[in-house]
Formats: structure tokens, C-alpha cells, sequence
């Protein structure tokens, strides 16, 4: 029996999540718009699905394999590897712009990385990067 052939409504479609993303993208193609803005609408999607974000989560976590994994993934790839755990990168205007992103969030699931403690070292880590630098007196963190 074929390992491709997925039940694509037992997949959870994260193009439902990311319209707002996906729209986003749209309107950088016709005007600037702010990286910030994209890497929070990203951000956001990435909380409702999975209650974690790419920032809670240390590259350090993976393996030398995974990071060979997702280095290599194509889109092609992408797809058949997100559909095995369960999910849909592809939205109504075809494969996610940031389905490599998304990837990345269903390896750490798929590795059970998203974890309160492994969050809160992230976390700890991006404070004490910025408190590194000249002049920065303090760090604020939305949560």
C-alpha cells in the first residue's frame, strides 16, 4: 500500500491558519512591507497551532541529521513529510511561502522539543543576547 496517499481531511491545514499571513506575503509583492510584521502574522499562526513559536525553540535542540533535513527539504519533500505527521502546507493559491518555517515546527513537535522548559532556555537565551549589547539596559518580552 502507498505510504503518499494521506486522508486529506484527517490533515490539519495550516494555509486556514495562515490567511492573514498569506496575505501578507501577497501585498509584499506589490509594496514594502515590514519583515517584523511578517515574522509575527508567522509567529501568531505558529501559536495557534502548536501553542509555540519558532523563538521558543533553540536551533541547538536538533540534530546535526534534522539540520541536514530540513537544509535539503524541498517543497516537494515538504509536503510528503508534513503530511505524514498530520498537516497541510498547501493553502487555496498553492504551497505555503513559508512551508520551510512550518517544517521546522513539525520536527520540534515531531522530536517532543515544544516544552515549557525548553521554551523558557530559549527565552532566557534571546534576553541575555540583547542584554549583551551596547546600550540595551533592559528587555521586554510580550508573552
Amino acid at each position: 500500500m502507498s505510504t503518499i496517499a494521506f486522508d486529506q481531511f484527517a490533515l490539519t491545514r495550516i494555509g486556514d491558519f495562515a490567511r492573514s499571513l498569506s496575505r501578507l506575503h501577497q501585498a509584499a509583492r506589490r509594496y514594502a512591507v515590514d519583515d517584523d510584521q511578517i515574522d509575527r502574522e508567522f509567529n501568531a499562526v505558529c501559536q495557534s497551532i502548536w501553542g509555540y513559536t519558532i523563538d521558543d525553540i533553540s536551533d541547538d535542540l536538533f540534530s546535526a541529521e534534522d539540520h541536514l533535513f530540513l537544509d535539503t527539504l524541498d517543497e516537494a519533500q515538504a509536503r510528503i513529510f508534513a503530511a505524514e505527521q498530520g498537516y497541510d502546507l498547501v493553502d487555496d493559491t498553492g504551497m505555503l511561502t513559508d512551508w520551510w518555517g512550518f517544517c521546522w515546527m513539525i520536527l520540534a513537535e515531531k522530536r517532543g522539543l515544544l516544552t515549557p522548559e525548553n521554551r523558557a532556555a530559549a527565552r532566557a537565551a534571546i534576553e541575555e543576547k540583547y542584554l549583551a549589547a551596547p546600550n540595551v539596559i533592559g528587555v521586554i518580552i510580550g508573552r
